[in-house]
């Protein structure tokens, strides 16, 4: 049996995502990213399924830091729409409940009916954590924000269902591993992402640009990153629609190495049908 390496606690977004698209597997609950790397790394794992964007919080910023060195690549990539609940112990009730635990980007996006209850906010690491941590606390004053897999699993009852304020937050995962396998040409969309290291020349990451929009390359993703220490931003983790082997897209990497130091491709995945 597989097993797939993901952060946080049993019931959690990534979870659910384990769940639905690798049921087979093992997934296996890790405290943080770092540990979610070295399980893979150590072989401990098969596979890592990490979060790398959110459609309202934006990139996940520790995800990006770790990913261009970390020797894992890309192979799938997976959306998911994200749902949080209000669980409370059995018995509870909105007249009994003060408080509400949650993560604090889940807290964020969940504003509304926070104040409408007049709920206290209390920070968790994990939307998961939080509800294992009421069912363990049996305090009927309290209440936590989490994805309805973890009400399931730690014995709570839902309150309110799809409390966040926006009906379009959507998490995007990626799955890694330790081995590069390429998506086949020509078996449907396909997404490359690769990283890359301008040259220190005028207007060079113009000009690095410029051959993918010459070819009509689709570029869904730009990020940069500070190399060394240094506040020039040299290294991009970039995004594009296409095989490396598409005619247009190869010509508009050959074209990249004109201006760069470094090209290192980190995936060559099928795109999700999320995209359309």
């Amino acid at each position: 049996m597989a097993r797939i390496a993901y952060q946080g606690e049993p019931g959690a977004n990534s979870h659910i995502v384990c769940k639905q698209h690798y049921p087979e597997a093992e997934a296996v609950a890790c405290a943080s990213f770092e540990d979610v790397f070295a399980a893979v790394a150590s072989g401990d794992c098969d596979l890592a399924l990490l979060p790398i964007d959110n459609s309202i919080a934006g990139r996940v910023a520790d995800i990006h830091h770790f990913l261009p060195d970390s020797g894992l690549h890309i192979v799938a990539e997976h959306f998911l729409r994200i749902q949080f609940h209000l669980m409370v112990m059995p018995g509870a009730s909105a007249d009994t409940i003060r408080t509400v635990h949650s993560h604090v980007h889940a807290l964020g996006q969940c504003r509304k009916v926070i104040r409408e209850l007049g709920l206290t906010p209390v920070i968790s690491g994990d939307t998961a954590g939080a509800a294992r941590e009421i069912a363990e606390a049996a305090d009927p004053t309290q209440a936590a924000i989490a994805p309805p897999l973890a009400a399931e699993i730690y014995g709570l009852e839902i309150l309110r269902e799809d409390v966040e304020d926006e009906d379009h937050n959507t998490t995007r995962f990626v799955v890694l591993s330790p081995d590069f396998v390429a998506a086949p040409q020509g078996n449907g969309p396909v997404v490359t992402s690769f990283v890359f290291n301008v040259r220190n020349l005028p207007a060079a990451l113009y000009k690095a640009l410029g051959g993918f929009a010459t070819n009509g390359i689709n570029m869904t993703k730009l990020e940069s990153y500070m190399v060394g220490g240094e506040f020039a931003a040299t290294q991009f983790l970039a995004e594009v629609d296409g095989h490396p082997d598409d005619p247009g897209l190869k010509r508009a990497l050959e074209e990249l190495t004109f201006f760069t130091t470094d090209i290192k491709v980190l995936g060559v995945y099928p795109a999700d049908p999320f995209r359309g």
